[in-house]
């Protein structure tokens, strides 16, 4: 990555955002301080921040890389981009869960559903993640009673998304494949979507 590159695109990307430093920064839970050392090239962004940058900016993770709008063969990795874009449908009544990589309209039990909007999660509210033997191992102390459990976890990196069902009355595990860092979502029926970057 050249922190010069970069920085120069994160500037011109945050300015068609319409954005001021410390808006971006505060967006991302940082100081205004780190958002003007990377556009200054004194400093490239930590690669655990890059895809809450990417969303923020609205670009790849590899166009912040490469510091650069355009990639070349961009076409060709449209797909890719957008399963990182994915929305997210989730029935009430009966819990379904649909995700979308373009516009889309759905319908479960007789209702039309809204894309949900991921919240991130507070350092309370996380889901415990543990490297073990090469891969993530996800637990939780959410409560998973009948009333309100968590469903299902996500987890997206790069071109891959995995989805892990849940039960109620079972305690939350799951074991993903480690093949880098990427967002892990979840959904509780009374807290909503929420996610966090592992």
């Amino acid at each position: 990555m050249d922190c010069t590159k970069t920085g120069n695109l994160i500037r011109e990307l945050r300015l068609k955002q319409n954005m001021t430093q410390l808006q971006l920064a505060q967006q991302m839970g940082i100081s205004d301080k780190t958002v003007s050392k990377w556009e200054r090239g004194l400093g490239c962004p930590d690669v655990s921040l890059l895809i809450e940058l990417a969303a923020a900016l609205k670009v790849s993770v590899e166009q912040i890389l490469s510091g650069s709008p355009d990639l070349p063969g961009q076409e060709k990795w449209k797909g890719i981009a957008s399963m990182r874009k994915a929305s997210y449908y989730i029935c009430p009544v009966c819990g379904n869960l649909n995700i979308c990589t373009g516009p889309a309209q759905i319908s479960c039990c007789g209702s039309k559903l809204e894309a949900c909007t991921a919240q991130k999660a507070s350092p309370q509210q996380k889901l415990c993640v543990e490297e073990i033997d090469g891969e993530w191992y996800v637990t939780s102390t959410h409560p998973m009673s009948k009333e309100d459990y968590i469903s299902f976890v996500i987890f997206v990196s790069g071109a891959n998304l995995q989805v892990f069902e849940q039960y109620p009355e079972w305690p939350l595990q799951a074991r993903i494949p480690k093949r880098g860092h990427g967002t892990l979502l979840w959904y509780s029926k009374k807290e909503g979507l929420y996610y966090q970057l592992i």
